[in-house]
């Protein structure tokens, strides 16, 4: 009797895992990861993402999993996740978060989620996570990269539709193009919950997973970790040849550029470190940093530049309005930079304001609106 139970007990555990095998797909393999990790080496774990990524929950499991599962080997993990940012801001944040800290061994990277949430078109999106993906292979050619694609409620409508959502179309692409294994949680979970193992109001909860939510992210990223693990040991690292990209404008060269370069200021000033004095929440990363400031009808700044596009990274907070622009003696347009969350909230907003222009020197003219809003720069955003 009890190996008729232990056979029934092994086939349910082999029928789920090969339900759950089609969510995880190795594109590409982490054979680097795999050496390193082997090899008692210092290993550094980075996680670069949004709020998913930040808060506590699967991060910390694959934390603590990797420790527990290679004893000897001196892991650094770096939480490079911040909440609300998506794939264009990992792109232009990418050296100062990530590639500044010393060279990362395996990289995960969502950004499906927030992507959809701040409503980045599909075209920014797609530069923006190859610029990440090839600004990765450049900081360290033997890095090795997981791509994952977290659930929310409008992906589960689109495939509830018949549709790929955009957001996880656009990470399983380029997890082809470069060779990475690519988890799509947000199939598993419509899946899932669709098959009636679970619901999402009661179990998953919010598109900022529930603990119940946060073991399927790890048990599927497990999944993947013991796959890739269990197959042999490389006897070297082998350094990752970039293609040809897929966009020749993507962001592989996204990067900060410091306000302090900024020039003609008439109504702006320089904060050094800025703070609120309302107490509204901020973003960890955006509060006492150097920010140039307007509260002034009509103040102007320029910002001379040498790229293919340009833009800024600003606080949107209660106070934030619109802004007008131009580039060299191009035509004016105007940017609202308010968001549905500025009421209750100093959000970090990303913007291109250029794209696709002409290689070369190129000044960008800022200036604020009619009335008494508050414009906060906290970087200008450029890529060559």
């Amino acid at each position: 009797m009890k190996i008729f139970a232990w056979l029934l007990l092994s086939i349910a555990i082999t029928v789920t895992t090969q339900a759950q095998e089609p969510f995880v797909t190795s594109y590409g393999h982490l054979d680097n990861a795999l050496y390193n990790i082997s090899s008692g080496r210092k290993v550094t774990v980075t996680f670069l993402g949004g709020s998913i990524t930040n808060m506590e929950g699967w991060r910390g499991k694959v934390c603590e999993y990797l420790s527990a599962a290679w004893p000897g080997t001196a892991f650094r993990y770096i939480n490079a996740g911040i909440p609300s940012l998506g794939s264009l801001p990992h792109a232009f944040r990418f050296k100062q978060d990530v590639a500044d800290k010393g060279p990362t061994d395996l990289l995960f990277l969502e950004a499906a989620v927030n992507d959809r949430v701040n409503g980045t078109n599909e075209i920014t999106q797609r530069r923006a996570m190859e610029g990440i993906i090839r600004h990765a292979f450049r900081a360290n050619p033997k890095v090795n990269i997981v791509l994952m694609a977290f659930a929310d409620e409008d992906k589960m409508a689109d495939y509830h539709a018949g549709k790929i959502p955009v957001e996880v179309q656009v990470h399983e692409d380029l997890a082809k193009k470069y060779h990475l294994p690519f988890i799509n949680l947000a199939k598993e979970v419509t899946t899932r919950i669709d098959a009636g193992e679970f619901n999402w109001k009661d179990d998953f909860k919010d598109l900022h997973p529930s603990p119940f939510g946060q073991n399927i992210y790890f048990n599927a990223i497990k999944r993947l970790l013991e796959s890739e693990f269990s197959r042999p040991v490389p006897k070297r690292p082998v350094a990752f040849k970039l293609p040809a990209p897929a966009d020749p404008l993507n962001y592989e060269k996204g990067n900060y550029a410091d306000i302090h370069r900024a020039t003609a200021q008439n109504g702006f000033t320089v904060a050094e470190s800025w703070e609120p004095t309302d107490h509204v929440p901020t973003r960890e990363g955006f509060v006492k940093v150097p920010m140039l400031v307007s509260g002034k009808a009509h103040a102007t700044v320029a910002f001379a530049f040498t790229g293919r596009t340009v833009g800024v990274s600003v606080l949107s907070g209660p106070d934030a309005g619109v802004i007008t622009y131009r580039i060299d003696n191009g035509p004016v347009q105007t940017k609202n930079i308010r968001t549905q969350w500025s009421k209750s909230l100093y959000l970090p907003w990303y913007l291109v304001l250029g794209d696709d222009l002409a290689p070369g020197k190129h000044i960008l003219t800022i200036e604020t609106g009619d009335a008494a809003e508050v414009t906060r720069i906290v970087h200008f955003l450029v890529c060559e």
